[in-house]
C-alpha cells in the first residue's frame, strides 16, 4: 500500500492566473502550502509579491509575475519566462451586472476577453508544453454557477462562463491520451471583497436560506481545497468534471413545510 499523500503537490510547479485576491489568491495560498512551487499571476505585481513574499515567510516556495490574461502581448511574455509546469489554474475574470440589452459591444469584448478568449489562449501556451514534455499534468478552470444555470443582468459573464465549461469537457476529450487532466470548479456565491456588499443586504440573505440547502454563503479557501484536490494525484481518474462548490444551490431547494415532532 502506498505511504505517499495522495493530496500532497510537492515536486510540482504551479501558476494561479488571476491570484491577486479573492478565490485566485486562497488557492495561490493553498497551493503552495500543499507543497508546490507556486507561481501567482496578475495585472496586481505589488499585491502578489506581498503574498508571495508571506507565502516564503512560512517555508513554502512562492513567487509573482505581471500577467494581464486580457492582454496578448502580456500572456506570451509571461509563458515565456515561466518554467516548465505541471499545473495550470485559470482563475481570472471579471462581471458586470447590467441589463441585457444596455452592454456596449467594449462591455462585452471586455469581459470575453478576460473571461474566456484570455484563458483559452494562456491554456494553449502552458498546455503546449505539458503536451511536448510527456508528463501529464492538471488544469484546472474556475467557472461559476452560471457555467451551469441562468440569473438575472449577468448575461456577458454568463456567455464566457459557459464558455469555460465546455472549453473544460472538449479539452480533457482531446488531452486526455497525454495524462492531462482538465477540470472545472463552479463556485456558489462566494463572498470576496467584488461583492460582499451585495450579500449584506438582508435581502439577500433572505433569499439564500430559501434556496439552498446550506443557507449560507461560501469562502474563498472552501473553493481552494478544491482546487487542490483537483491539481493533485488525488484526482487522478477525474477529468471532464463541471463541479459545482454552490452549498446545493444548483442541486436542492428548500420550503417553509415542516414535518411534526
Amino acid at each position: 500500500m502506498s505511504t505517499q499523500n495522495p493530496f500532497s503537490l510537492a515536486g510540482k510547479t504551479a501558476l494561479v492566473a488571476g491570484a491577486s485576491r479573492g478565490i485566485g489568491l486562497a488557492i495561490g495560498r493553498e497551493t503552495a502550502r500543499a507543497g508546490a512551487r507556486t507561481i501567482l499571476a496578475s495585472r496586481s505585481l505589488t499585491a502578489l509579491a506581498g503574498a508571495a513574499r508571506l507565502l516564503r515567510a512560512e517555508g513554502f516556495q512562492a513567487e509573482a509575475i505581471e500577467l494581464d490574461v486580457a492582454n496578448r502581448e502580456s500572456r506570451e511574455k509571461a509563458a515565456e519566462a515561466l518554467p516548465p509546469l505541471d499545473i495550470l489554474i485559470n482563475v481570472a475574470g471579471i462581471n458586470q451586472r447590467k441589463k441585457f440589452a444596455n452592454y456596449t459591444p467594449a462591455e462585452y469584448q471586455r469581459i470575453m476577453d478576460t473571461n474566456l478568449n484570455g484563458i483559452f489562449e494562456l491554456t494553449q501556451l502552458v498546455g503546449r508544453g505539458m503536451v511536448e514534455r510527456g508528463l501529464g499534468g492538471k488544469i484546472v478552470n474556475i467557472g461559476s454557477l452560471m457555467s451551469v444555470a441562468g440569473l438575472p443582468f449577468v448575461t456577458v459573464y454568463a456567455i464566457s462562463k459557459a464558455g469555460i465549461a465546455g472549453l473544460t469537457r472538449s479539452l480533457a476529450a482531446e488531452w486526455g491520451r497525454y495524462n492531462i487532466q482538465v477540470n472545472c470548479i463552479a463556485p456558489g456565491f462566494i463572498v470576496t471583497d467584488l461583492n460582499r456588499e451585495m450579500w449584506q443586504l438582508p435581502q439577500m440573505q433572505a433569499w439564500l436560506k430559501g434556496v439552498q440547502a446550506m443557507p449560507r454563503t461560501g469562502t474563498p479557501e472552501e473553493i481552494a481545497a478544491v482546487a487542490v484536490f483537483l491539481a493533485s494525484p488525488a484526482s487522478n481518474y477525474v477529468t471532464g468534471q463541471v463541479i459545482q462548490v454552490d452549498g446545493g444551490y444548483t442541486t436542492t431547494a428548500v420550503w417553509p413545510y415542516e414535518v411534526p415532532e
